[in-house]
């Protein structure tokens, strides 16, 4: 895989997605908090500040995500409807200098889009003379870059194998159950049933563990709820890891398809 025509299609995608007007993202994102920030103190006495710290990262993620899976999955799809794919095919580049190009261009948006956000968090928290952990924030935020990156390459992939509705669809389900794989596992081994529990752990041994990548409930708490640096690199090495599997899959299905 030759980089720099893979850094060529990533840097004109990116190009392309920030001009399809995703950075109004930015203003809707400072619109809610905003917004946020003069109601909660109405209905929320004594408890706003830790509302809006909570309202804050979860925004950041669903706004990113929706970026994630509504352009991810119709990357590919898009390119064989313009025709544009078979000019890239009669040029010297390969399948996967396509494919990881693609998913570098989308993960350097959503990259943007999520420091920006969080930037714009921290400065409302300021203003606002709310105290917050900006370490773990900060933490927080980097893993989700890294979550946003393994949704990214599951939106690509299942966009390579249906149509993009379709894999819209089952990229958010794979988001929901790989936040929700662990308590699948545990879940299994409270019903007596071996091939319910067979099921259950096939299952959790396939979606991705995206509780590895979520630290927004303990970057609220502070630093001293987070794991050990030794332990949260791990987590990103699984991220990284899994992404890059992903990638490998959708890479090989492309190379065999005809156009």
């Amino acid at each position: 895989m030759n980089l720099a025509r893979t850094s060529v299609i990533a840097s004109n995608l990116f190009r392309e997605v920030i001009r399809d007007r995703v950075l109004y993202l930015l203003l809707l994102y400072g619109l809610i908090m905003a917004a946020a920030s003069q109601l909660l103190p109405r209905i929320a006495a004594n408890t706003q500040d830790k509302i809006l710290l909570d309202l804050g990262i979860a925004a950041i993620g669903i706004l990113a995500l929706l970026i994630a899976v509504f352009v991810g999955t119709g990357l590919v799809q898009k390119e064989i409807e313009k025709r544009t794919v078979l000019v890239m095919i009669a040029k010297p580049i390969s399948a996967a200098e396509f494919i990881v190009g693609k998913h570098w261009g989308l993960t350097g948006v959503l990259a943007l889009l999520v420091t920006v956000m969080t930037a714009m968090f921290w400065g409302l928290l300021q203003f606002q003379q709310i105290p917050f952990p900006m370490l773990s924030l900060g933490i927080a935020a980097l893993f989700q870059i890294l979550e946003l990156a393994l949704i990214t390459a599951v939106a690509i992939l299942l966009g390579v194998l249906t149509s993009p509705i379709l894999a819209m669809l089952l990229s958010l389900a794979v988001y929901l159950m790989g936040h929700l794989s662990r308590d699948l596992l545990a879940l299994g081994k409270l019903v007596p049933d071996a091939t319910f529990q067979q099921v259950t752990k096939i299952l959790y041994l396939i979606l991705p563990d995206l509780s590895r990548l979520d630290w927004k409930n303990q970057a609220v708490y502070g630093m001293n709820l987070m794991p050990a640096p030794l332990e949260l690199a791990g987590h990103a090495a699984y991220g990284l890891l899994y992404t890059s599997l992903l990638l490998a899959i959708a890479t090989f299905i492309f190379s065999r398809r005809q156009f």
